[in-house]
């Protein structure tokens, strides 16, 4: 008669981070691409729409990269971030720690840095965050000024710190998990790469041998 297993720790669905203006500018960048490449592929002449149609299938890929792509998703076992060229999963026991300067990244506990691109950080909105702060901390009732700021209110954080924030509670908290166990993965996204080297290579071609 076999032993009954232990239950096994529930998964939960990931939460995921982007942002939405880069996607909305990557958007508008190939909904412009797409209306001039297309426009010299149906009007013009001699080499003109292989070479809009080069530029288009560089430039797509390129846009959605940067602007589309990145995103991070993170779930109690793991973090995964995908970036413009690259997918890496980090189990949360690999990670040291999440932080932000001037751009948010993640420090694996063997020294190696990844940038979450898909978490900007806006200088402007930390200034406003810090302003919050500032008048907050100024805030009493009898008058007086106040030097305590409670910098773990989340609502006076900049949003890219809030989420750095909420990232490194996560990955404080699951790391000691079974299945938050394993070591860093790391792809290359080829389904980008290779569509844009291809369009790169044409265009070249194209121009070299006008």
């Amino acid at each position: 008669m076999t032993s009954p297993q232990p239950p096994a720790e529930p998964a939960y669905a990931d939460r995921v981070f982007r942002s939405p203006f880069g996607i909305a500018g990557g958007v508008l960048l190939i909904a412009l691409a797409v209306w001039f490449c297309g426009d010299a592929m149906v009007r013009g002449e001699g080499r003109t729409p292989w070479v809009a149609l080069a530029a288009l299938l560089f430039v797509v890929p390129v846009v959605v990269a940067f602007t589309i792509r990145p995103a991070v998703y993170a779930n109690d076992d793991r973090l995964k971030i995908r970036n413009p060229f690259r997918d890496i999963t980090l189990p949360w026991a690999a990670v040291a720690d999440v932080r932000a300067g001037y751009s948010s990244e993640v420090l694996t506990r063997e020294g190696t840095k990844y940038q979450l691109w898909a978490v900007p950080v806006s200088l402007r909105q930390r200034k406003r965050a810090a302003r919050r702060q500032t008048r907050a901390a100024q805030d009493d009732p009898h008058g007086r000024t106040s030097v305590h700021v409670d910098v773990s209110d989340q609502d006076r954080l900049a949003p890219a710190d809030r989420t750095v924030a909420d990232l490194r509670d996560l990955a404080e908290r699951a790391g000691s998990r079974p299945g938050a166990q394993g070591e860093p993965r790391v792809r290359w996204a080829y389904e980008v790469i290779a569509p844009a080297v291809a369009g790169l290579v044409l265009l070249v071609v194209l121009l070299a041998t006008r």
